[in-house]
């Protein structure tokens, strides 16, 4: 499972598969690299409403309380606020954004997906609301519109590539 969380500001990917005897996690904390753990079954317990486990000897008791996006996490004697996007809100939030692109120069993903039509050239004028690029994401295919008027200055993909999560797909500039 794939989703990023944002804790203090700061913004990780999540990756968890689980395997037979254990949970791999990777995790990427925003502009490092990924880090790697296993979990042991073996270590983790499940009750009413939290649960327990070890991690690199230490013991660990967690209780989540939210919903939608938002949040709250007791461990170790303390609450923290966390903001947690699973596939389908990154999707809603890279849709609702134009592909990441709001205010910004370029088209960026909002989560991994495959690019299955490119509608622009670079040199194109696209006017706002006019589509830009097909990707599929979640096994839906996915139309990213322009925010506003824009002038395409270089695509940076081609139909049939695989993206991550934040690739730039399409920088802009003035029209």
């Amino acid at each position: 499972m794939y989703f990023e969380a944002e804790l203090r500001g700061i913004k990780y990917k999540v990756d968890v598969t689980e395997g037979r005897h254990s949970w791999k996690i990777s995790l990427q904390q925003e502009g490092k690299e990924w880090v790697h753990h296993d979990i042991s079954k073996n270590d983790y317990k499940h009750a009413e409403e939290y649960i327990s486990f070890l991690f690199q000897g230490k013991s660990y008791l967690i209780d989540v309380v939210g919903s939608d996006t938002e949040y709250t996490v007791f461990t170790r004697n303390s609450f923290r606020s966390i903001k947690i996007f699973n596939d389908e809100m990154l999707l809603h939030e890279s849709l609702k954004k134009g592909g990441g692109f709001g205010g910004d120069m370029e088209l960026k993903s909002g989560m991994p997906g495959k690019i299955i039509e490119i509608f622009a050239k670079e040199g194109d004028i696209v006017k706002a609301n006019k589509p830009l690029l097909i990707m599929e994401a979640m096994k839906m295919e996915n139309e990213m519109r322009a925010a506003r008027d824009v002038k395409i200055k270089e695509i940076k993909v081609k139909q049939g590539d695989s993206v991550e999560s934040g690739a730039v797909l399409i920088k802009f500039e003035e029209p």
